[in-house]
């Protein structure tokens, strides 16, 4: 489960960040009150259905050569202040074109047009959705909550929708990530010893 940090005076934006750089082995978030969120590391499942999906959306960026996507190394800082990282994010041309060098080299000032969060065994199911609501909320167009352990994804959409796909759906990329589709049925066999 991750841990909040409660502050007494919230850290400015470039503090939290040196924060973060000071203390890089571990990783960390920062809520729209500025209370400091400690993430845990994932597990192995968790990371392999990360790297599947995340292996799908590369060949469709190969394809389109559109936006840029990003791991959950990556921070962005949310017009309500927060600081997340999407376990797989990707920014639009339109969003990636007001951002300069040194932009880039902080957590960016963008809301990604597209998120995805694979709820982890340490993550309570409504914390990861209060998340999802965060980023559709501060801009984000699309964003997929794969719940491993209720074996549902949720699909967020910027016009505020929710809707349940069982894990044998096939995920489109609808108009933000135009022609991509994920089969999950296919990404969680499981792999071979």
């Amino acid at each position: 489960m991750p841990r909040t940090l409660k502050t007494v005076t919230p850290m400015s934006e470039d503090e939290f960040f040196e924060f973060c750089q000071v203390n890089d082995t571990l990783e960390f978030e920062r809520d729209s009150h500025g209370n400091i969120i400690v993430m845990s590391p994932t597990t192995m499942s968790t990371s392999s259905l990360n790297f599947r999906i995340g292996g799908v959306m590369f060949k469709w960026f190969e394809q389109t050569g559109l936006g840029e996507f990003l791991d959950s190394s990556s921070g962005f800082t949310l017009p309500n202040g927060a600081v997340r990282s999407p376990d797989i994010s990707w920014v639009s041309p339109e969003r990636l074109i007001n951002l300069d060098e040194e932009e880039r080299e902080k957590f960016a000032h963008v809301c990604p047009d597209f998120v995805v969060e694979i709820r982890s065994k340490s993550d309570s199911k409504q914390y990861v959705l209060e998340k999802m609501t965060e980023y559709i909320q501060n801009g984000t167009r699309l964003g997929w909550m794969v719940d491993r352990f209720d074996r549902k994804v949720y699909v967020f959409r910027e016009d505020g929708s929710v809707s349940t796909e069982d894990f044998d759906a096939v995920l489109s990329g609808e108009n933000v990530l135009p022609g991509l589709t994920v089969d999950l049925g296919t990404l969680l066999k499981q792999p071979k010893s």
